[in-house]
């Protein structure tokens, strides 16, 4: 049986973040626990030196992309917010980059980026709302 302290984590940040009861940090909270295990799965398919699992971890972070923009606005992801999505699609991309290269620490690395960017949205909504950040 997996122990769950001892499985990776890709965004601890992203999940953290994401901890308010209202629908829209649901979502996020939901598709960064999918995200997160699709890059478990694709972590160890690149250790072993398997090139399985990007297909799954490029929808799943796809997924987690839009949930990110729906829980921030439309107008805000498109506005002001513009700088973000940037970052979140820069770090998306360099982590689809290090699968296709099978580079682990490349992966880790833009992972890393990926949680800062898209938990950095979703801090940002909550202090627009005016929700706690903890």
């Amino acid at each position: 049986m997996p122990n769950p302290a001892r499985e990776p984590t890709f965004l601890p940040l992203t999940m953290a973040a994401a901890v308010d009861d209202d629908e829209g940090a649901r979502t996020v909270r939901d598709r960064a626990e999918l995200a997160d295990r699709a890059a478990a799965d694709c972590w160890l398919a690149l250790v072993a030196g398997c090139a399985s699992g990007r297909a799954a971890l490029v929808e799943r972070l796809h997924d987690l992309s839009e949930a990110t923009s729906g829980y921030a606005g439309v107008r805000w992801w498109l506005g002001r917010g513009s700088v973000h999505r940037t970052r979140v699609a820069a770090a998306a991309h360099r982590i689809d980059d290090a699968v296709r290269e099978g580079d682990g620490a490349e992966f880790a690395e833009a992972f890393i980026g990926y949680d800062q960017a898209v938990a950095s949205v979703v801090a940002h909504v909550r202090s627009r709302v005016g929700k706690s950040v903890t």
